[in-house]
């Protein structure tokens, strides 16, 4: 499981760059790759440098190859993959679908065409506590008034993330809290992600996501659009048109990965966000993450 936007932090990757020499090339072809230090900004920050959309996507992609190529040369190997928003483009890399450097170069620009869809300050999201699905769609549809206000991340029972224009998302999380939530947290993000105000965002990607080199994945890819398998190259890609303003159905992909026999889960790259969520959606599962040396021994032992 890879970790999208939300699980950066300065220093991340680090900790393992310092132990193990395959992070530490992992991360110098991802500065070659972009023609800048991306290691350093992981490694030193500023915070606020990291925290811009497009930084942030290449960052925690480089994070989460490097993590998993370290898996890899330990000899362990995954039977699925998946990656949550911007994770799914990790994953890609991880399957063998996306060529790292495209992947890296790709995610920037899919960071940068997000945050022009919607001028700073226009957009909102937050997270609705306490209440199903299918009550916070309603939510949205009440609240919304001709504006775009709907569900983005299906993460976990009672935990569902809306996005749309600031106002709307403001009337949909007093709506939703009308309607039983326990909570409605307003997200502290530059852009509505995963909602029809990235439209404009898709249809720029669209042709820069069909015109790369790609593969069919090595290893099955559970998409965030419709929680289904890929196994070619091209409904990999457009999955990932797709996902740009189509809500993340994070809870269906770990259910999805259940009912494929899937039983034991690890978390590759920064955070832990996707371990929390997982124990959440399958009490029965194991979960282990990698983010410094000591998760190594800790995934080792997970697959014995």
């Amino acid at each position: 499981m890879f970790p999208g936007q939300g699980s950066q932090a300065v220093g991340m990757g680090k900790a393992l760059a310092d132990a193990f020499q395959v992070v530490r090339d992992t991360m110098a072809e991802a500065d070659e790759a972009l023609g800048e230090s991306l290691s350093g900004l992981c490694f030193e920050g500023p915070a606020e440098r990291l925290l811009l959309t497009e930084n942030t996507q290449p960052a925690i992609l480089a994070v989460s190859v490097a993590s998993f190529r370290l898996l890899a040369s330990q000899g362990l190997r995954p039977a699925f993959v998946a990656g949550h928003s911007l994770g799914e483009y990790s994953a890609h890399v991880a399957a063998g679908t996306i060529a790292f450097a495209d992947a890296l170069r790709t995610v920037r620009r899919r960071g940068r065409y997000m945050q022009e869809a919607v001028p700073v300050g226009e957009g909102a999201m937050a997270a609705i506590l306490g209440l199903d699905a299918e009550t916070v769609a309603q939510a949205c549809a009440e609240a919304a008034q001709g504006d775009v206000v709907s569900p983005a991340n299906m993460n976990a029972p009672g935990q569902v993330v809306i996005a749309g224009s600031k106002d709307a998302v403001a009337r949909a999380s007093a709506r939703a809290k009308e309607l039983g939530a326990k909570r409605a947290i307003p997200l502290p993000v530059s852009a509505p992600f995963h909602c029809a105000l990235m439209r404009p965002a898709e249809a720029r990607l669209a042709p820069e996501l069909r015109a790369l080199a790609v593969a069919d994945p090595l290893v099955p890819v559970v998409a965030n659009v419709d929680a289904e398998v890929k196994r070619t190259a091209s409904e990999s890609i457009e999955a990932l048109v797709k996902q740009v303003s189509a809500p993340v159905r994070w809870e269906a992909v770990m259910r999805r990965l259940a009912s494929e026999g899937v039983h034991k889960y690890v978390e590759v790259g920064p955070g832990t966000v996707l371990t929390g969520l997982g124990r959440k959606i399958l009490k029965d599962a194991a979960f282990a993450n990698i983010e410094d040396p000591s998760g190594v021994l800790a995934v080792a032992a997970l697959v014995g």
